[in-house]
């Protein structure tokens, strides 16, 4: 939302402040955009009684939801541009209730991959105090703080290294409160960098000099990001003047009520209707226990689907389709409400007016007249059962606003009795409105929270039933001949199985279409005494290259997805890169990175019980998928397909589905360590230096819908094993190379790197002019041709006019088997595999070697 789009919905003709202004004196002094932001009005507290309103939050005057989720957002985005893209991946932000808990979400947003957690006044049975902080100038001072991780607020570590803390209040106004929540946290996890965001900084000068002072007693730094800034001018005796005026006009309000009728038992009452909108499964109602990135995702896949229902239920009503709309929120509860404003004004287009607002628990005056800021309010009792006991709550600027209908959001903790008594908020509502739709949130409660047998007390939002237990990754040494820190190996064991087949019987059922590739295995080629020499020799000559590329791919990773990647390789290709990029992270940076290997299976998707392992182990935002490089990008397209595939179903949302590989010469993907195409020594052999494990298994009779896809150990090719010695070699360069590849990161960072699929085109084009009409059978690049001769039935090889070296095993395998070498110009690869169109077993010989002219 533009900034002079949020305008032309905040100006007015009269200020919404010049009510309180004549009377009491009181003044905004600031930016010509203050009085737009911002009106004012009159409440019975103690300790102060005019009020800032503002025009874009959303609490106390309905708003459009795209302008106030829009004024938060570009809060986010400034905050991101302010600290930096890797800094702002470490953030965390922190909301106060009740006001700004949606305006904290909205900043979350803006900075994209930031958890969020907001205060609270509601404690939650079984749920641990983190921490707490008062408010001075409230009128209910205590804010819980109740995250579910409890290392949120910890923000991986101390000083230097931990995440930068972004607080987010509506209004910055003395800054006592922003400085005592400071205060306590950085007592418990000091760093070195805090950002305060607010739409309305109204400090006074002294006020700002002691944020300064503050700062440097601290040892930290501290921003200040807002919107607008001004200060409100206060004469002598306002407090006392204000509270004066708030009596009598209450008490003139309470004569007029007693000599009117009864306006609930009299009003002809709009219908009441609760519309179930299929909450996603497991993400919080709000940021009370914390909020992150994968929750984020989740919910913005689900709008759409839950906003046609609410549209739908509205027009289902009896009468004219309704034009002005508000949805609203419940106190803290503001952020769900917020986001299903946004999406109902995108389902309802043009045709209806959305407005957005909540009820709040803060009595303020209610004036009618234009230049006061708050002209009506609806009261009505608490209806979550509070801990401070019964008490009041308010509606402001609902009744006479003309809604057609109003869509009420609260969450199940709110849904009771008193919700729906005769004078409850329901009832009130259906006063001033021809509908009532109400929505009910699960309410959220951690998997943390010790179970209390409390009545009343919140049950955690239903969840898609997951087997019992499921399957632990597998590692070495039982499993594979890596480390068992190096990798875990998302798969079940199935060494003791006959999987393998002639390669020739594997081809011709593969093509005829009566067997995928993947419920068979090829007989692992064993390579000879020349084979392995050329190995070796091809592994001494790219080490520094493979390094270079190694390190370059990893610092773009922690640059864009950091600070804690969890590396998930695709095995077994993906699996030597995931281990070197692990040990990349740990050699340069120290960090111990998670790594394990999944199965994924070209036509059948990636495996689903490893994704719901992963989510229940990491946060699926921050898993980072690796292979080892790209041809045509079938992997990548396979990747995408797969992940939304899984999240349609029910499975836990957040994965990115981008691929990280270290050689992209096909242009299919944004994170490589280089593009160019050149000999990866681990693609010369298979098991061998794959940690000894083979492709992996996908067969309907060996593999369940609750378990992993299925691998074999090689344990009898022990005296083969060169996993070990391809590892070492390549992390033996790391320091070599290491400035280099701090300045090509630097470059990629910056570098437009959006995939060309410029491979893809060319395979499309060999297998037309080779007359294939399939392109399953082209496989271009040094790693996937130099798969066609090891496990497929190939039939040419096309190699790329001049290039030397990094061909010297392919040539050496198409001699071995028979297999012609075409070469040729205009080639994006430096080599392109063709496995045979045509395939029968009459298409080679008894020794396996292709038969010329077949």
């Amino acid at each position: 939302m533009s900034e002079r789009a949020t305008r032309e919905e905040t100006v007015d003709v009269v200020w919404s402040g010049s009510w309180v202004a004549e009377r009491l004196g009181v003044a905004l002094e600031g930016d010509g955009e203050l009085q737009e932001l911002l009106g004012l009005a009159l409440r019975r507290n103690p300790k102060r009684a005019h009020l800032l309103v503002s025009n874009v939050l959303g609490k106390h005057v309905p708003q459009r939801p795209s302008v106030v989720h829009g004024a938060g957002f570009e809060l986010g985005e400034r905050v991101r541009a302010l600290l930096g893209d890797r800094e702002a991946r470490r953030a965390v932000v922190l909301g106060y209730a009740e006001t700004a808990t949606g305006l904290g979400h909205a900043v979350a947003d803006g900075l994209r991959d930031a958890p969020y957690l907001h205060s609270t006044r509601r404690p939650v049975a079984g749920v641990e105090q983190a921490g707490g902080f008062e408010e001075a100038h409230s009128h209910a001072t205590s804010h819980l703080l109740l995250p579910e991780d409890r290392d949120l607020l910890a923000g991986g570590g101390t000083g230097a290294d931990a995440s930068v803390l972004v607080l987010v209040d509506d209004e910055f106004s003395t800054g006592n409160t922003v400085l005592n929540t400071i205060r306590a946290l950085h007592a418990l996890h000091p760093r070195e960098r805090y950002v305060i965001v607010a739409l309305v900084d109204m400090r006074s000068a002294g006020d700002r000099d002691r944020l300064t002072v503050f700062a440097a007693e601290i040892g930290a730094r501290v921003d200040l990001v807002t919107r607008s800034t001004g200060t409100v001018a206060l004469p002598d005796g306002v407090l006392e003047r204000g509270q004066a005026l708030v009596a009598e006009r209450e008490a003139e309000q309470a004569i007029r009520a007693e000599g009117s009728p009864g306006a609930v038992e009299d009003a002809d009452s709009a219908p009441v209707t609760r519309v179930d909108l299929d909450w996603p499964a497991g993400v919080p109602d709000g940021g009370r226990h914390g909020f992150t990135p994968a929750h984020r995702a989740a919910l913005e896949a689900a709008l759409p689907a839950m906003a046609d229902r609410i549209a739908a239920e509205l027009g289902d009503a009896a009468g004219p389709a309704p034009r002005r709309v508000l949805v609203l929120g419940f106190e803290e509860l503001m952020y769900a409400p917020l986001r299903l404003g946004t999406a109902l004004e995108a389902a309802l287009g043009a045709d209806a007016e959305v407005r957005y607002s909540t009820t709040t628990r803060s009595p303020v005056l209610a004036v009618d007249d234009p230049g006061y800021a708050i002209r009506t309010r609806l009261v009505f009792p608490a209806h979550d059962d509070p801990a401070d006991g019964p008490g009041d709550r308010y509606a402001y600027n609902v009744a006479g606003a003309g809604f057609d209908a109003v869509v009420a959001v609260v969450d199940s903790t709110a849904d009771t009795p008193e919700l729906h008594a005769p004078d409850g908020l329901l009832a009130r509502l259906a006063e001033h409105t021809g509908h009532v739709l109400l929505t009910v949130l699960p309410s959220y409660v951690p998997a943390t929270a010790a179970p209390t047998g409390v009545p009343g007390t919140p049950t955690p939002a239903p969840e898609r039933q997951e087997p019992a237990v499921l399957p632990e990754p597998l590692r070495g040494p039982d499993f594979s001949s890596y480390a068992p820190q190096d990798v875990g190996w998302l798969l079940q064991d199935l060494s003791d199985t006959e999987l393998e087949a002639p390669t020739e019987e594997r081809e011709e059922a593969i093509q005829s279409g009566g067997a995928h590739y993947a419920e068979s295995l090829p007989v692992e080629y064993q390579p000879s005494a020349e084979y392995q020499a050329l190995f070796t020799a091809a592994l001494e000559a790219s080490a520094a290259r493979i390094a270079h590329a190694v390190g370059t791919v990893t610092e773009t990773v922690l640059a864009e997805r950091g600070p804690r990647p969890v590396l998930v390789s695709l095995a077994r290709a993906g699996t030597p890169v995931g281990v070197l990029m692990r040990r990349w992270a740990q050699h340069r940076h120290g960090l111990d990175l998670p790594h394990y290997a999944i199965s994924i299976v070209r036509g059948r998707g990636i495996d689903a019980t490893a994704l719901r392992w992963l989510a229940a182990h990491h946060d699926p935002a921050d898993v980072v998928f690796v292979d080892g490089w790209t041809g045509k990008g079938a992997i990548t397209r396979e990747l995408a397909a797969a992940i939304t595939e899984f999240e349609a179903s029910g499975g836990p949302a957040g994965f990115d589905p981008e691929i990280s590989v270290l050689a992209d010469p096909g242009g299919c993907v944004r994170t490589y360590g280089t593009r160019e195409d050149f000999l990866i020594p681990s693609a010369c052999l298979n098991s061998t230096v794959s940690g000894l494990i083979s492709r992996t298994v996908l067969r309907a009779d060996l593999v369940g819908p609750d378990d992993f896809h299925g691998g074999k150990f090689y344990r009898e090719l022990a005296d083969s094993d060169v996993s070990g010695l391809f590892l070492d070699t390549i992390a033996a360069r790391f320091d070599e190379v290491a400035g280099q590849v701090e300045e090509a990161a630097k470059e990629l960072l910056a570098a437009d790197r959006a995939p060309t699929w410029e491979g893809w085109a060319a395979v499309e084009r060999i297998s037309e002019e080779y007359g294939i009409h399939d392109v399953n059978l082209v496989k271009p690049g040094v790693g996937e041709t130099t798969r066609v001769l090891l496990r497929r039935v190939p039939w040419k090889i096309l190699a790329k006019r001049g290039v030397g070296a990094d061909l010297e095993h392919i040539r050496l395998l198409a001699e071995q088997r028979g297999v012609p070498v075409e070469e040729v110009d205009d080639l994006p690869y430096s080599c392109v595999g063709l496995i045979h169109p045509r395939f029968t077993r009459g298409a080679t010989g008894a020794d396996g070697k292709a038969v010329r002219g077949a």
